[in-house]
């Protein structure tokens, strides 16, 4: 069993654990806010970032703490951030629901559910409690499923980041046409990573879609590094929840130190 199969194994045992009829978590949808419109804050001049609220990953186990992932977000948001992005996995990455609520509170830009998006259940999840992007891993899906996902987003307002690590998956994001697709220099079968993707890939992602590079990012070179081969944003986690100044921190990363 490869690391993502074990994680999916995972998400799905706890959403089995927490699952409401769908009928509850649909009207739990109604008191949410609006979505705000992430390809808005994606296409603004230079790189963006999205921010990530992040405190452990399989590869590298406990990064930080962070006891108030709101505190965090709202740090993010004045230095510049584009979007939040909230990890909701709990057993390898630490994060919760709670965390999203939190920071969907705390922030006005738009917030992604960072999961394992595996079931329809979990897209009304994500809206009830404020997310305006979710996730789709390619390799964690079947074509139908990442299509049916997909439009499920859509239909509930949400933008999506459709993310790829090889050249067969870019194909198969491609064929549905999304509007943001993420390159991940991390091998999430062997936990490896490698920058050369994004070299390999970007490129081939139209200009007209958004292209985030994901990964691996923890300096300003490397951010030059993506734009150079086309990325429009980087999702970055890592570095900076393990700066003592997260502020700080994203302004080098966006060349504004």
């Amino acid at each position: 069993m490869s690391v993502l199969d074990s994680i999916v194994e995972g998400v799905r045992e706890d959403l089995s654990a927490r699952r409401k009829s769908l009928a509850y978590i649909q009207e739990a949808m109604t008191s949410a806010a609006p979505t705000v419109d992430a390809h808005k804050f994606l296409r603004a001049d230079g790189v963006s970032v999205i921010a990530e609220v992040k405190r452990s990953s399989p590869s590298k186990g406990a990064l930080a703490p962070i006891s108030d992932p709101a505190s965090l977000a709202a740090k993010y948001e004045e230095a510049g951030a584009s979007v939040i992005s909230v990890l909701t996995e709990q057993r390898r990455f630490g994060g919760s629901l709670a965390d999203l609520d939190a920071v969907r509170k705390a922030v006005s830009l738009p917030v992604l559910r960072k999961d394992f998006m595996i079931d329809e259940y979990q897209f009304f999840e994500a809206r009830a409690h404020g997310a305006d992007v979710v996730l789709l891993i390619v390799a964690a899906l079947s074509k139908s499923q990442l299509k049916d996902f997909y439009d499920l987003s859509t239909e509930l307002a949400m933008a999506v980041l459709v993310e790829v690590h090889t050249e067969d998956e870019l194909e198969r994001a491609l064929e549905i046409s999304p509007r943001i697709i993420g390159v991940n220099s991390r091998n999430l079968k062997t936990l490896e990573v490698d920058s050369a993707g994004f070299q390999r890939l970007l490129p081939r992602i139209p200009d007209s879609i958004i292209r985030v590079a994901e990964s691996g990012i923890s300096s300003r070179k490397e951010v030059e590094f993506a734009q150079e081969f086309g990325a429009d944003a980087v999702l970055v986690g890592e570095a900076l929840v393990r700066a003592g100044d997260p502020i700080s921190a994203l302004h080098d990363l966006m060349g504004r130190g």
